[in-house]
């Protein structure tokens, strides 16, 4: 089997394990392809960007099994990851991604909800009289 960077990334409550082996093969989420997984056009750009600002997009490939949270979240953890892994293959890469804002972690989580309230904030309607 070939050599590959192996880590574990989240986001909101998405978790990726992601490898990234070099060289060109299909890159393969939870066993699909891609283009099966991933069913929004925009979430393309989300998980390739760190691949394209680097132009190492033809030169790897991933392999992810990713967990919970929705499409975004989990496009966003395996984005997330693929950067960290170019900077461990390549540490020359830091500078560009740095400054493309990719190795930034989004630390936003869902408010839990308090007790009275309908949701984290949301109260009941008040009236005056």
């Amino acid at each position: 089997m070939a050599k590959y960077i192996y880590a574990v990334w989240k986001r909101k409550t998405a978790s990726a394990q992601v490898k990234l082996f070099a060289g060109k093969w299909k890159d393969m989420i939870n066993g699909k392809l891609v283009s099966e997984y991933v069913t929004r056009t925009d979430l393309f750009d989300v998980l390739y960007s760190a691949a394209k600002i680097t132009k190492s997009k033809d030169s790897v490939y991933f392999e992810v099994t990713v967990t919970g949270s929705g499409e975004s979240a989990q496009a966003e953890a395996i984005n997330y990851w693929i950067a960290k892994a170019l900077i461990e293959k390549d540490p020359t890469l830091r500078p560009i991604l740095k400054q493309a804002g990719l190795l930034t972690r989004d630390a936003r989580k869902v408010e839990r909800k308090k007790p009275g309230l309908h949701k984290a904030r949301k109260a009941m309607q008040w009236s005056k009289r």
